[in-house]
């Protein structure tokens, strides 16, 4: 096996293929490492999210130690899906295959697929075993979002698109299965080791699956009424590691030291669920009582317009609205309410992933959000002292790694100054500047991702992903931003200048 550090926060772990994944995986998971967050199986890795600080030479020699048995996954159950082939990318595939249309339709659905792993996105199973002339590489340029129950091809797998999202596979066709269902055990419905054959349906007899609304509700006696949102406004806690296997990220607070503060100032727990509001604009109502702080970017705030500070506690009377003006600097602005934001959990946190649609939905006015009971711990502090983001260049520490030899000088990556492209978001931020030169135009076998990996897509221009990242993705990693610098990535305003600076 191959070793390869991702930033300080993980391991990659290349092996020789999909057999050696499933026998490794088994291995660790049994093993129980110190430090060890997520295991994240892919085509031909295994990726290790671990703690921040965790020493990864000795994990290294720990999986090195380890005792495994290739082997595919456990045999599953056969799922049949229903697919309508009238896919914007059908008739291309024929031509890339020679098959034609109606010979990638007979090719699809005459061979059973397994699945051998499960990633990118919550139930977004990858599918083997098909048919080999299927071998049809990504697009060129990803689609910024593939609607739900879309049917794709790409370098040799098969899969089904749970929900919206962004995505480069070939798209042949749609389905109305649902592949990801929150209140189903399991919630997804493809299983490693299931084998899935497609039928073909006729056309207009399948319709896509509406997206599941989720709104937060609660007593307006006892909680928060969002009167307006800015430019988004989410529910964040801690996130919820552990459920990569399965297709779910971490998400979680962008910012993780700007909610920890604001929750430190009104006593709370570290990890209690607060707002994260972009750019401002956000108004809120209090239905009781209650006691609240503001972090992070210092977006002005007022109490039924008297003023109040920043990284302070702020007291709410019943009907006082507390609005937050745009920041000078910085992105992401955090309210913290004493007792925290009690909307339900899903799979042990209250985090909004955008990308995947798991946890509450994002805030709309008219939403009314619960809060928790107050601890029984009192704030200490009623002003702190901290830094605010910055507002010129910022440079962002970070490791070569773990597939920096795909561009032709990875040192590059450093030499550049990048400015932040207006279509960043909670998933990744997308870099405008001279492209990477990138050694080879095709694809990496799909691998685990972490928070701050670089990743260089065919065009060049890297792209820094952030909370709310994919699970695995099949472009080349170059560098992994250090997690002490993922807060301050977090706060980068589009049109804001970026560095990186390369450590060993």
């Amino acid at each position: 096996m191959k070793l390869l550090p991702c930033g300080d926060t993980g391991l990659l772990i290349e092996v020789d293929g999909l057999a050696e994944v499933h026998g490794l995986s088994a291995a660790i998971r049994a093993a129980d490492l110190d430090g060890v967050l997520d295991v994240v199986p892919a085509a031909q890795t295994v990726l290790l999210v671990v703690e921040p600080g965790a020493d990864l030479d000795a994990l290294g020699r720990s999986v090195g130690g380890l005792e495994f048995t290739a082997g595919d996954a456990p045999d599953g159950e056969t799922v049949e899906i229903e697919v309508v082939y009238d896919g914007p990318d059908l008739d291309e595939v024929g031509e890339l295959t020679g098959l034609g249309a109606d010979g990638v339709v007979d090719a699809h659905t005459g061979t059973p697929w397994r699945v051998g792993f499960v990633g990118f996105a919550p139930g977004f199973a990858y599918l083997d075993d098909g048919d080999e002339r299927l071998d049809v590489a990504r697009r060129d340029d990803p689609r910024t979002s593939v609607p739900p129950g879309s049917v794709g091809l790409a370098g040799g797998y098969s899969a089904v698109y749970p929900r919206a999202s962004p995505g480069g596979w070939q798209l042949i066709g749609r389905t109305d299965a649902v592949l990801w269902d929150e209140t189903r055990d399991p919630p997804a419905l493809l299983q490693p080791g299931a084998r899935v054959r497609f039928v073909q349906a006729p056309h207009g007899t399948s319709t896509l699956p509406k997206e599941p609304v989720q709104q937060p509700r609660g007593s307006m006696r006892r909680g928060l009424e969002v009167l307006s949102t800015g430019v988004q406004a989410v529910v964040q806690d801690l996130g919820r590691p552990g459920h990569a296997a399965s297709g779910v990220g971490r998400s979680g607070a962008a910012d993780r030291a700007a909610l920890k503060l604001a929750n430190r100032l009104v006593a709370n727990p570290e990890d209690a669920a607060g707002i994260e509001v972009v750019f401002g604009g956000l108004a809120v109502r209090a239905g009781r009582r209650l006691t609240v702080a503001t972090a992070g970017a210092p977006a002005g705030a007022d109490v039924d317009g008297t003023p109040v500070g920043h990284h302070a506690l702020v007291e709410l009377k019943a009907g006082q609205v507390l609005r937050l003006g745009q920041p000078p600097v910085g992105l992401r602005t955090y309210l913290a309410v004493r007792g925290g934001i009690d909307v339900p959990a899903v799979l042990g946190s209250r985090s909004t992933d955008v990308l995947s649609r798991v946890g509450p939905a994002v805030l709309e006015e008219g939403d009314v959000l619960p809060v928790g009971g107050e601890p029984t711990e009192l704030p200490l502090i009623d002003v702190a002292p901290v830094a605010l983001p910055a507002g010129g260049t910022v440079t962002l520490r970070a490791r070569l790694g773990p597939r920096a030899d795909w561009v032709d000088v990875p040192e590059a990556l450093a030499r550049t100054e990048w400015t932040v492209s207006s279509r960043s978001d909670r998933v990744g931020v997308r870099l405008e500047g001279e492209p990477l030169r990138r050694r080879d135009s095709a694809e990496i076998a799909s691998e685990g991702m972490v928070t701050g990996a670089v990743q260089v897509p065919p065009g060049g221009e890297p792209v820094l992903f952030m909370a709310d990242h994919p699970v695995t993705g099949g472009y080349p990693v170059v560098a992994v931003v250090l997690d002490a610098d993922i807060d301050k990535a977090a706060q980068l305003r589009p049109g804001q200048r970026v560095r990186f600076k390369l450590v060993r």
